[in-house]
Parts: structure tokens; sequence; C-alpha cells
């Protein structure tokens, strides 16, 4: 699914392409996505307005209007794109914001699992509200996951995917972070010592700060607002190697189940 990189990276892609133009209509083709899109009130508040500015929290985009905010969450398949007029949707496009300039903001999402609401209050709202602190802010540190580690008996990395610890780390991210830190996945959170912590914070800020800058991570369906697909796969260290060969140490990478989800890992590297 698109994690942090490939959100701030669909921003960065639609950003130039939407602020301050008036729209024109709103089409919702499908509104069965993972909650019921809110196709009158996107109508009856976005058309002959524009959007004045664009945020992100977490893997949330937050589109705010004259008369208040779109809450979008790219789901496991979806994404945000620019086209002209003239493009026809295709099957799974399930939405499109259309503006005077013949420019349209579509949002595609073949599982259907993402979210295009509609609020006056993002950050209040429920799904924003209890959000950790963002990985690139001067709120998360080493000491952040040490504090909120304490007594904690589940693997680390489930852990570090909690949104309620801190958010946008997504199974891609995590399983590279951990493995550059030295951490086996498994490890209980409340066992991994504070300097641990402090790697391993430092490790997620800096591989998500080169992910966003080399346009994120193209796995299955995520493009990004540009059209482009992201470049960051290339430098994937453990994610979707198992059984190849650790690029550190060459020892065979092991792959374990971690809460239905697969952790690819280095026995040598990591501790």
């Amino acid at each position: 699914m698109p994690e942090l990189p490939e959100v701030e990276t669909t921003l960065r892609g639609i950003e130039p392409h939407i602020l301050n133009k008036k729209i024109t209509s709103v089409t919702v083709r499908n509104p069965s996505l993972r909650w019921p899109v809110p196709k009158d009130s996107l109508k009856t508040n976005l058309i002959d307005n524009s959007f004045v500015s664009i945020r992100r929290r977490g893997k949330y985009l937050i589109l705010e209007s004259q008369n208040g905010f779109v809450l979008i969450h790219l789901g496991m398949s979806g994404c945000l794109r620019i086209f002209n007029n003239k493009s026809a949707p295709e099957k799974h496009d399930h939405i499109d914001i259309n503006f005077k300039d013949n420019s349209i903001l579509r949002y595609t999402d073949p599982r259907r699992f993402g979210s295009f609401l509609w609020t006056k209050e993002p950050y209040s709202h429920p799904l924003i509200s209890k959000l950790g602190p963002e990985p690139l802010s001067n709120e998360f540190s080493g000491a952040h996951l040490f504090e909120k580690s304490r007594k904690k008996t589940m693997p680390v990395k489930n852990f570090i995917m909690d949104s309620k610890v801190v958010v946008g780390i997504g199974n891609i991210y995590a399983s590279e972070a951990l493995f550059l830190s030295g951490i086996r996945p498994k490890k209980n959170a409340g066992k991994v010592s504070r300097n641990q912590y402090e790697s391993l914070a430092i490790e997620i800020s800096n591989l998500l700060n080169r992910s966003i800058d080399e346009g994120g991570t193209t796995l299955r369906d995520f493009v990004g607002g540009d059209n482009k697909p992201g470049y960051f796969k290339q430098r994937l260290n453990v994610y979707g190697r198992a059984g190849q060969e650790c690029k550190v140490c060459k020892s065979t990478l092991k792959n374990l189940k971690i809460g239905q989800r697969g952790s690819v890992y280095c026995s040598n590297c990591q501790k």
C-alpha cells in the first residue's frame, strides 16, 4: 500500500495543479470505498470554490477549501493523478474533481480500501485526532520510542507500525529501518534499549527522507501524482528479498510472519 513517502510524493505532485483553481464539478462514479463517499457534501461545498492548501497528516491528505476539508486516504491501491478533461475514465477511476482550466484531479482505487471524506474539523476527526507524532518532525525521537515502549511485549516491528506511537511507518519502511538499525523485527519492544531506539529513530527519518527525495517506492499499483513512478524500490535491503543474500554480510535473508505480515530480516545483522 502507499506509505508515507508515497503520500508525500502525491501531495507534492498534485499541489501545483489544484490550488486556487475554480472547481466546476465533482463526479462520483462509485461511492463504495472503505466508507461511503459523501457525494452530495462534496458537490455542495466544492463546486464554485477552490482548494487553498493541501497538507499531509500521517498517510492522510487534507485538502482545504473555503467551506471545509476533503480527507483522503489512498488505502491499499489508491492514487491521485492530474488529467485533462479529454481523458476518459477507466474502470477503477471512481472520483473526478474538475477545474475551470479543464484539468481533473482523479482518484483511482482498484481495491476500494481508500477513503474520500468531507469534514469541517480535520484535526479533531476520529481518523486523525489520536495519531502519534510525524516521523519527520521534532516531536519524534529515540527517547519518544523508548518511553512509549516500556513494558510493551509486542514485537518491535508492530510497535513502530502503530499509528498512535508514530504515524506513517508501514511494512516496507519498518522492515528496512529495523535492518539498518540492526534490530530483529520480532524482538519485544520493551526489551529494545534506548541506544537502539535512538538509532532506529534516525534510520526511520533518514529512510523516509531519502524515499521522498527519490519519489517513493513503486510496488504494485502506486503511481505518483505527476504520473511518474517512484524509484526507491531498487534500494530496498530486505523487503521482498526473502531467500536472497544480505547486501551486507551475504547471509541468506529469512522470512517470518508477524501479525499476518511477512517480515524479511538478516539473522546475522539483526539481533
